[in-house]
């Protein structure tokens, strides 16, 4: 949907009453409004900014069971994510792909290979051994010849197993679409600013469209509130009490050039310093080295990585590639994002990553869960849905029905902006993935704002002068791009 279709959608959300207004455009509400529209409801889906501009582009980019929850006996979990991955990779594997991972052990470390390799037969078993492959035990030159960059001093011996790679933002994009392919009203940089009552007694949603400050209203039958860690906000504007449903978890991750670290595939750690579990990814030509898991009460509007983020993201990178001598200045790019978790008494990293639905009146609220079990939250919630609008139960086929897409790099002139992308693609996004900004384009529908170190800046001004966007664009793109990437001291 390029710029000058998007007038007839807004005006199609403010002219239509819907069974269920879906707040919130990340995977959670993009997986929602197609599981909704797909059973026949009539959907309005809304995110104030751009389709997984929040925590869905700013997550470790894995499909994974969750192997690291093991610890903390969160097996029902596991086995549920085990499952979704397995489905993922055959519903959508242009965006879902196999991804080994070696987990070396050194000795002195708080997991020695037999009690890992117990964790892992676990770990097969509870994705009823339909993994890739099952893991298996490597010796320490077994490590060495599929990592060759590791650290060899005390190197015990360590293990195979496999996950999966995504796209995060792709992924989510793919759902919003294929929602909109069935029949759901779509529309990002569009706000949710308050209720109202009409003159039948419905509850009316006032809605905002922050590309051109103009204001509509929206007439549903019921609210889904899939905003993450926006939720207790969303909640107030709907008229909710002021307290928390949700624990915000910061997560940071940082892009390094991938010949400077040295990793072949990926890569799990356990930090030196506290033992956490932590990844090193291959991202194409960088290395994505994360995340961090630490509570915070910062806005998700306004969350960055900080300095002392940075330096622990290092220290375990140069722990155990001791070639690379890493320093800040190899630094690509840094950026975080709010896990929106349910409220724990322990730390972030014992926290569950289940997912809670509460329905109050005609509001739904879905808060915690995981990119991974995507899917199986959103039936949950049209579920619900269908339960208050007293509708009979019905299933959408999204176990079964692949996901759409493909990787358009190809379409268009051959005119490159630098790593594997083209202006051809650009303007296939505009035109039909409802791209509207700069932002959109470069690090959502693409990814080179986290891949270069000027974030896209440079690209973003060819990009501006090939679509004719004006001055004020780029204005808009460099605040975005300041928001999201620069380092907190």
């Amino acid at each position: 949907m390029s710029m000058h279709l998007r007038a007839p959608a807004l005006e199609e959300l403010s002219s239509k009453t819907f069974d269920a207004l879906i707040i919130g455009g990340g995977i959670t509400g993009a997986g929602i409004a197609r599981d909704a529209a797909m059973r026949g409801l009539s959907v309005a889906l809304v995110d104030k900014g751009d389709f997984a501009s929040g925590t869905s582009s700013r997550s470790s980019r894995l499909i994974h069971g969750g192997v690291r929850y093991l610890e903390h006996g969160h097996l029902h979990l596991v086995f549920e994510a085990s499952a979704e991955r397995r489905r993922l990779m055959r519903l959508a594997p242009h965006l879902v792909r196999p991804l080994p991972f070696t987990w070396p052990v050194y000795l002195g470390q708080r997991l020695p290979i037999w009690k890992l390799a117990v964790g892992l037969t676990l770990y097969d078993l509870l994705s009823l051994f339909r993994n890739v492959e099952r893991h298996r035990r490597l010796s320490a030159d077994d490590v060495l010849a599929a990592e060759p960059s590791l650290c060899s001093d005390h190197l015990r011996g360590g293990v195979r197993y496999f996950d999966a790679a995504t796209d995060d933002a792709r992924l989510t994009l793919a759902n919003v679409l294929d929602a909109q392919r069935h029949g759901a009203v779509v529309a990002n940089h569009v706000a949710f600013t308050g209720v109202g009552e009409s003159s039948d007694g419905l509850t009316v949603s006032r809605l905002e469209d922050t590309l051109t400050g103009n204001r509509l209203e929206i007439r549903a039958q019921l609210r889904v509130n899939a905003t993450g860690p926006w939720s207790d906000a969303v909640r107030q504007l709907q008229g909710a009490p002021p307290t928390s449903k949700v624990q915000g978890s910061k997560g940071s991750h940082v892009a390094l050039r991938r010949e400077r670290v040295g990793n072949r595939d990926a890569v799990t750690l356990l930090h030196p310093r506290d033992g956490r579990v932590m990844f090193t990814l291959p991202a194409g030509a960088n290395t994505i080295i994360g995340t961090t898991d630490t509570f915070t009460s910062v806005s998700p509007d306004e969350v960055r990585a900080s300095e002392s983020d940075v330096a622990y993201l290092l220290e375990a990178a140069n722990a155990f590639f001791p070639d690379a001598r890493l320093n800040r200045d190899d630094v690509v790019a840094a950026w975080a994002g709010i896990r929106p978790l349910m409220p724990s008494k322990g730390s972030s990293v014992q926290a569950s990553r289940e997912h809670a639905i509460a329905r109050d009146g005609r509001e739904v609220t879905i808060t915690g869960g995981k990119l991974t079990t995507f899917r199986v939250m959103a039936a949950e919630v049209v579920d619900v849905v269908q339960r208050a609008l007293r509708m009979p139960q019905t299933r959408a086929p999204t176990d079964e029905r692949p996901l759409p897409g493909g990787d358009p790099a190809h379409a268009g002139p051959q005119v490159t902006i630098g790593l594997s992308y083209r202006m051809g693609a650009l303007r296939w996004a505009v035109d039909h993935e409802m791209a509207c900004t700069l932002g959109d384009l470069l690090i959502r529908r693409t990814r080179i704002a986290f891949e270069t170190r000027d974030n896209g800046r440079a690209a973003a001004r060819r990009v501006a002068t090939f679509l004719g966007w004006e001055p004020k664009e780029l204005e808009r793109y460099d605040a975005e791009v300041a928001r999201i990437f620069t380092i907190d001291p």
